[in-house]
């Protein structure tokens, strides 16, 4: 008896938004569960007359946990040449800018973008958190994850009504941006189910199946097809109609042998563009930060100050928590998210430097925070503008670049760290310009045209 055993490295993500499916890649290290909520009752009691203490206990299946995943991508702007994204002017695009919608709002995707959330055009692509202020994030429909695994032998689990919950960006500074992300789901299934060839294939696009007990159904049309070690399809072949219960229409003519047995899959991806690229990564070496002083009541404070970093992070949390009824006799499941406060904010660090040339240098930066008039004040109002890859101006990243721009933050006055070389780290939050908006954040993305 042969053993089919699962590797990270043959694994691929999707994610479906409506009739729109990403191809995202993800790094390793990814994760996805579902636990179980379970009461323990116990007896503690004293001994009786005949000297027996019970000591026994029981255990109930409560509840079922939403379901946990977390994955890392890189961050990867590029330019679209129309393929793959029906996107054909050249827009700015990224390759993680869907989960970005999901995380920031409703995600409803018309026109190549996400209605409110991202504007694109030739010169670059804008994220924008304006519409946040919500109690449930993505569509009310639910966007579904996909996470396919193996390489001959193909296996499927489908994570149904995602929410993102954080994502961190970490400065490494020998490292490649990327982002991690964490987020929660209702339920997760095996999406995944077989199908055998009734007669052999040659070069058809018409397949009839004998399906024993299981019929194709309409929902099916749009998965993708694997075939087996032995018998492998195109890497593109999915069910592109059906006919009956017993006959589909392939994507791509495929010779098929007689009685091979095929894996239906996840949704095709739809939107894939870049996704095979070299020349969309980011540097983290390049990164910089200019932090500019909204206001300065004290005099206390230089304009715009440049920090080269040597590290650091930036964190943004929607705090969300899920909903999960508690009635005895059953064991529920969650229903349903809602968000919290929106902690966004991180740290960063760089070296304790001088310039005789300039004011706006980290040593100044510390001294103005902590001088007499500026200690005085009960809050600060910063704009920090992180050029992820490098940059020549608060509001010019480099191509490919992204910046994140934190138009009103508190900063923490900085802490040294004695070191080999004397460090500086700050603690920032960012802050809507007023207490009911949606503006902490906002994100300029710059790639190239892919050359893959």
């Amino acid at each position: 008896m042969a053993q089919q055993l699962y590797f990270s490295r043959d694994s691929q993500m999707f994610l479906e938004i409506g009739s729109a499916v990403w191809k995202i890649p993800v790094l390793e290290g990814f994760s996805f569960s579902q636990a179980t909520n379970v009461s323990e009752i116990t007896l503690n009691e004293m001994e009786s007359t005949g000297g027996i203490s019970r000591r026994g206990r029981r255990a109930f299946n409560d509840s079922l946990a939403p379901v946990e995943f977390s994955f890392s991508t890189y961050i990867r702007p590029f330019k679209a040449s129309g393929s793959a994204t029906a996107d054909t002017n050249a827009y700015h695009h990224a390759v993680e800018e869907a989960l970005w919608a999901l995380f920031s709002g409703p995600a409803t995707y018309a026109s190549n973008a996400f209605t409110n959330q991202s504007t694109h055009d030739g010169t670059n692509m804008d994220l924008l958190f304006s519409q946040s202020n919500k109690s449930t994030l993505g569509p009310t429909t639910g966007a579904n994850l996909y996470f396919e695994l193996g390489d001959a032998n193909k296996l499927c689990y489908k994570l149904a009504k995602v929410v993102l919950n954080e994502a961190s960006i970490d400065f490494d500074i020998d490292g490649i941006a990327q982002i991690n992300w964490s987020g929660f789901a209702d339920t997760i299934s095996e999406f995944s189910s077989t199908v055998t060839v009734d007669g052999a294939v040659t070069s058809s696009t018409t397949v009839n199946f004998t399906v024993g007990s299981t019929d194709i159904v309409a929902a099916d049309v749009g998965r993708r097809i694997a075939g087996t070690a032995s018998a492998p399809l195109l890497a593109d072949s999915y069910i592109s109609a059906r006919t009956d219960a017993d006959t589909i229409v392939l994507s791509a003519a495929d010779s098929i042998a007689d009685a091979t047995v095929l894996t239906l899959l996840g949704p095709r991806a739809t939107i894939y563009e870049a996704t095979e690229a070299t020349n969309n990564f980011i540097r983290n070496r390049l990164t910089k930060v200019f932090i500019t002083a909204n206001s300065d009541p004290a005099g206390a404070l230089e304009n715009t100050y440049t920090l080269t970093l040597t590290g650091g992070n930036i964190t943004l949390n929607n705090n969300v928590q899920y909903l999960t009824p508690e009635e005895l006799g059953v064991v529920n499941i969650p229903i349903g998210h809602v968000t919290g406060t929106r902690s966004f904010g991180g740290s960063m660090t760089c070296y304790l430097s001088e310039d005789t040339a300039t004011t706006n240098a980290s040593k100044d930066f510390f001294q103005d925070l902590t001088s007499t008039a500026q200690r005085s004040q009960v809050s600060n109002n910063f704009s920090l503008s992180f050029l992820i890859g490098g940059g020549s101006a608060v509001d010019a990243p480099s191509s490919p670049g992204l910046q994140i721009k934190m138009a009103t933050c508190h900063v923490d006055i900085p802490t040294h760290s004695i070191e080999d070389i004397i460090t500086l780290e700050t603690t920032f939050m960012a802050l809507p310009s007023t207490i009911e908006l949606a503006d902490e954040v906002s994100m300029m993305y710059i790639g190239d045209t892919p050359n893959a």
